[in-house]
């Protein structure tokens, strides 16, 4: 078997965790849980010590939310993927934590099978989401926009590909063999060209367009 998938679980409710931990033995065999946090200032550091491949988020937590703990983490580990795991389906909620970088968004009523596929998604850099926050992010993305004013040269689509996958700047900068500063003013010119605000706007565009 190859490297199993490393992942960390951040939530304050221990009977949360415990029932998670089951789950990876039961039907996680390509799973490794090395980590638990107890709230969003012990997944950073936890995240530094042990550098999973994805972290299974809660987003109310003590000492730091899991909005901020995700933000920190795409800083200090952009490597990793944040799958967002909560009970909250709020837009602002939804929009906050997309922003702050995290793969993808499940609500707590996921089906266990669900949940591991969302995690092997997440760690291919894909989007996994629950139909009802696919659903606000659609909505979100299609209000009333002007019609795209240019076609996305073939180096703007490989940026935007990477971008969709929840890669850095840095790591597109690494695949492409390019600097940062290229890729944030491809960046740039995807978001006018499309006419988007940011790169969740643009990671849902890609997607809904089978540009990934």
């Amino acid at each position: 078997m190859t490297d199993k998938i490393k992942v960390l679980i951040a939530n304050d409710h221990p009977i949360m965790r415990q029932g998670l931990r089951v789950l990876f033995e039961l039907k996680g065999d390509d799973i490794e849980l090395i980590g638990e946090a107890g709230d969003g200032a012990e997944a950073v550091r936890k995240v530094e010590e042990l550098a999973p491949d994805v972290v299974l988020m809660d987003l109310v937590m003590p000492k730091l939310d899991g909005v901020a703990a995700t933000e920190k983490i795409r800083e200090l580990s952009p490597q990793a993927k944040v799958l967002v795991l909560t009970n909250y389906a709020e837009d602002e909620q939804v929009l906050r934590a997309m922003k702050a970088g995290a793969t993808g968004y499940l609500l707590k009523d996921v089906e266990p099978t669900e949940l591991i596929q969302a995690i092997r998604h997440a760690y291919r850099g894909e989007l996994p989401l629950s139909p009802l926050i696919a659903k606000k992010l659609r909505e979100f993305t299609q209000p009333k926009k002007p019609t795209p004013k240019a076609e996305l040269t073939p180096k703007e689509r490989e940026v935007l590909k990477l971008v969709a996958r929840g890669k850095s700047n840095k790591e597109i900068a690494e695949s492409l063999l390019i600097s940062e500063k290229t890729v944030k003013t491809h960046a740039g010119n995807i978001l006018n060209k499309l006419c988007l605000s940011n790169r969740t706007e643009a990671s849902l565009y890609a997607i809904q367009h089978k540009l990934t």
